[in-house]
């Protein structure tokens, strides 16, 4: 790969990631502030994820696989999403706001794996290519909350003033440079022909539920949609809980757990060797539960540092229990099932898993609710807190330990 191709899969996956965090994690502040919307309006808006990460194999499995290269659905798609994105920014309402998202986060969630098609397409050996490029999104989505901080639209004055709306301009306009940019990407064609046929079966990687009759993948199967559901109270939950109890510039200091996730990627190959994949998976479960906790008792003063502990642990928790989920899904799976068996995972966790969670999220936080952009925040962040440590528990007793091997 010669150094200009590097450098444009780099600003795609940048670009590509600096519109997902642009927004993304300061809409659970902007919607109760600006538009006045409850919790669980706020888990309406955060679930269009999880309905995109639903529909997005439909459209990359009848259209980017067979008709149109990667690169182009890439530049349309975000085109269409620069234009949805301004509509968000100027939504009066939740009801103007919500159909607008939706639609873009059926429009966005595809592009996930398009940047993912592009960058493999370019490589000869993804193994060891693919880190160095995909390390620019996490630095696209730090750049991103560092830049909502910068600019004080995440400030007490600046929610107060609705200035999160300019959030949605910036990624406006981010996604309009990746979707003209994107023309310019390496050619991506096709991976099927037209005349191939295909089924729901395959979009949806259903052949890989002849997995789940192994016990200890069906245990990890569940436990990976149990665990989705306090993923999502951090989501939909952390940024608002920041900015009602008063840490400034809440964007910025929640890109530490970008870095951390840097990081401990950087480590989890020594933890996985070392330890194996059983005591990983429950390490990264732990740090769920211990994150809450500090998320419970920390607050804005003298505790602040339980909250930025708290946040730090995003590595630990996504790191620790995903990367490593996806690299046991692929030795179980093999050369046959192999892309069925990570699409079936992702679908379980991004599409069932969190869609659950948005919406108990949003109903725990409903009940907690004292006044306007007030809540009862210790006990709202119990509960994931215990659902996490009950997940660990059950997943420690019922999952026999079996030697993974850690592939670079």
């Amino acid at each position: 790969m010669n150094l200009t191709t590097k450098f444009q899969l780099s600003l795609m996956m940048f670009l590509e990631f600096f519109i997902w965090g642009g927004w993304f994690v300061t809409m659970g502040i902007y919607l109760p502030n600006t538009l006045k919307t409850s919790a669980g309006e706020i888990a309406m808006a955060y679930s269009t994820q999880s309905w995109g990460a639903i529909i997005a194999p439909f459209i990359i499995g009848l259209i980017a696989d067979r008709y149109f290269n990667a690169e182009r659905i890439l530049g349309i798609s975000h085109l269409i999403g620069a234009v949805l994105m301004y509509q968000l920014a100027n939504a009066v309402d939740f009801g103007a706001f919500y159909p607008y998202v939706l639609g873009y986060m059926i429009i966005y969630m595809p592009t996930l794996a398009l940047v993912n098609a592009v960058a493999f397409n370019q490589m000869k050996d993804p193994s060891k290519e693919f880190a160095f490029v995909r390390v620019f999104g996490t630095i696209g989505w730090i750049v991103a909350g560092l830049a909502i901080s910068y600019f004080g639209w995440d400030s007490e004055v600046g929610v107060a003033e609705g200035l999160l709306k300019n959030t949605f301009l910036m990624v406006a306009g981010a996604s309009a440079l990746l979707g003209l940019f994107s023309f310019t990407l390496p050619k991506t064609p096709p991976r099927s022909s037209r005349g191939d046929k295909v089924s729901v079966s395959d979009i949806l990687g259903l052949d890989a539920l002849k997995l789940l009759k192994d016990r200890n993948f069906l245990i990890f199967f569940l436990a990976s949609i149990l665990i989705c559901i306090p993923l999502a109270f951090y989501y939909q939950h952390a940024g608002q809980f920041l900015g009602e109890i008063g840490v400034t510039n809440p964007a910025g200091k929640m890109t530490i757990g970008q870095i951390s996730e840097v990081l401990f990627m950087l480590l989890l190959p020594f933890f996985f060797k070392r330890f194996g994949f059983k005591m990983t998976i429950l390490a990264g479960m732990l740090a769920w539960t211990v994150r809450y906790l500090l998320f419970a008792y920390g607050d804005a003063g003298e505790l602040a540092f339980m909250l930025l502990i708290g946040i730090a642990l995003h590595g630990i928790c996504y790191d620790f229990f995903f990367v490593s989920g996806q690299i046991y899904t692929d030795s179980k799976a093999g050369e046959k099932y192999k892309s069925a068996a990570q699409g079936l995972i992702t679908l379980a966790t991004y599409g069932v898993g969190m869609l659950i969670g948005f919406w108990v999220a949003g109903k725990i936080t409903d009940s907690y609710s004292v006044s306007e952009n007030a809540h009862e925040w210790i006990n709202i962040w119990t509960f994931p807190a215990i659902f996490a440590a009950v997940v660990l528990v059950l997943f420690a007793m019922l999952f026999k330990n079996e030697e993974i091997e850690y592939k670079e």
